[in-house]
Order: C-alpha cells, then structure tokens, then sequence
C-alpha cells in the first residue's frame, strides 16, 4: 500500500514501510543480483568454469583416464608449434573459412537480388532454397558422400554424360575440401539470402528514384547505394559465417573424417582427434586456447574493418 507524506513545501511518495520511493530506473543491488541470477547460473556452470578447465588442462598431461596427471607448463603449446602439424591445420582452416564466407555472402546477395523483383512464384523458389538450411548437416552429408561417391556418384554421372572428365572428389587429397566447401556453402546458401532479402527491402526507395533523376545507371546505384545501405548486413553475415566455419565438425566427420591425408583437417577436427581419439586431453586443451584466441582476432579485426567500411544509417 502506498501512502502520501505531506512535508511543508515537499511532497514525497512512501512505500508501505513508510520508506521513500526509489527514484524510477534504479534498483537496490539485492534486486539486481535477484534479476542476474538466472542467467548468471547457467554462464558460469556451462561456460566460465568450463573454460577455466579448459585452461588449467592445457598445462597437463592428462589423459582422460587416469586418476592423476602431472603439470607439465607450456609443454602441449610447445608441441603444438613445433611438431608441424599446425601449418597444415592452419591452412586448411583459413582455405575452408574463405571458401566457404565468400561464395555464401556473394551467392546469397545474388540469389536476393534476383528474387527481390515481383517474379512469378518467388516464395515458392525462397523456400526451396532455404530448405537446406532446416535439413541436419549429417543427413545432408551422408547424401552428398553418395553424390561425390568417384565411382557411382551423381556427380561424375553428370560430368562424364557431358564430356568431362570424372574426378577422384572427397578420396582426392586435391578434391577432398572442395567437397566439403560445396556441402556447407550449399547448406548456408538460403539463409544468407533470407538476409539479404529483408536488407534490400529496406532501403528507402526516394533513394533510387533521386539517383534516377540524376541519370545514375544500375550499376552506379547498385555501388553507391545498395551496397552501402546493406553493409550491416553483410558485415553481420560475414562475422557469423567466420564463427560458423571455425565451428565446422559435422560435415567433416561424415564426409572425410580428417582426411585424405589430413587434407580436412581444420582446427577444430585437429582438437577432436587430439581428445577423443589420441585421448591427449592437455593437447587438446591447448589447441582449444589456441582456437579461442584465433577467433577473438578475426572477430576483432573485423569490428576495425567494419568501422570503417559499414554505414549505419
């Protein structure tokens, strides 16, 4: 209940306890703490603690088994630089990241572009389009080790019916991240152009027609102000993208598990192996540091390109 203080010259607004009001927009520390909590609780148990351990076994040589392990310092780091395994996985992973953010961005932007025009059945050719994205990336890889199966495989059926040549494709040490590229971009393809779709209805349309009064061509409007006005967008889809690449397991595993000859082994395949195969959980440890920092990196130094190159409106 709350009741009315009459104060020569003030009036004050008191709770039930006789307490004043607190000023609108601030609460007591205990009703902060109270709001923080349920999501605080799941934060630290899921993911702070865990990357405390994360850390703290990255300078051990547990094995997952044993009881006891002993410390061994920078050991698994030193390792991991110095056994030469690193400039494979490293290069493996930057060709997938690349190979895989730019054809979706790219592809995505022209898929919205051609489907943004009042086309006959555009709905119908966005969702058909955007259907991969819902489907499993397991599912979706175990049918495309049948497309790019070397000797049966629709692929080759299709390039031989054609006059081409076939191709050795995911038992290729050549061919076997090409494979996985297409898998993913294939899978991503949809969902950036749902993206780009909405970014490009919402660029105000007095835009274009002030560009055509002043005898812009398509190509002038599509530089200056299409491209502009959906840098958040792409800034967005190309953060997200990264994130997703550096993530990339499913797909992996099914298709190629690694190989051949560590061809597909990205950074993260190359922690998996460390941990659940070799069961060298300090190794392992290390690299996922190392895969930690690597993508607070790249997500800074996009936030300094974006700063530069993305236009808010």
């Amino acid at each position: 209940m709350t009741a009315v203080v009459e104060r020569p010259g003030r009036r004050t607004r008191t709770g039930s306890r006789g307490r004043p009001d607190e000023p609108p927009g601030q609460r007591s520390p205990l009703a902060t703490i109270g709001f923080l909590l349920p999501a605080m609780v799941p934060l630290t148990v899921f993911w702070i603690v865990p990357m405390i351990l994360v850390f703290w076994w990255s300078f051990t040589n547990w094995d997952m088994m044993a009881p006891e392990y002993d410390i061994v310092g920078l050991e698994n780091y030193e390792l991991l630089i110095t056994r030469g395994a690193l400039g494979q996985v490293l290069w493996n992973t930057t060709y997938f990241t690349v190979g895989t953010v730019v054809p979706t961005v790219v592809g995505g932007l022209l898929l919205a572009l051609l489907l943004h025009k009042r086309l006959r059945g555009s709905s119908l050719y966005r969702t058909i389009i955007f259907s991969p994205w819902v489907t499993p990336m397991v599912a979706m890889s175990i049918v495309f080790t049948w497309i790019f199966e070397p000797r049966v495989g629709l692929a080759n059926y299709v390039m031989t019916s054609v006059g081409l040549p076939a191709l050795p494709w995911a038992s290729s040490s050549d061919w076997a991240m090409v494979v996985i590229i297409i898998v993913t971009v294939w899978r991503q393809l949809g969902w950036a152009m749902i993206f780009y779709t909405v970014a490009l209805g919402r660029v105000p349309a007095d835009l274009y027609e002030a560009a055509e009064m002043d005898g812009s061509s398509s190509w002038a409007k599509f530089k200056d102000i299409t491209l502009p006005m959906i840098s958040p967008t792409t800034f967005f889809l190309v953060i997200i993208m990264t994130i997703e690449a550096l993530q990339a397991f499913d797909q992996i595993d099914v298709i190629t598990q690694g190989g051949p000859a560590g061809s597909t082994r990205t950074l993260l395949y190359f922690y998996y192996q460390a941990a659940f195969e070799r069961f060298q959980v300090g190794e392992a440890a290390a690299v996922a540091v190392f895969l930690v920092v690597l993508t607070g990196m790249i997500a800074l130094a996009q936030f300094v390109v974006g700063r530069r190159f993305v236009h808010y409106q």
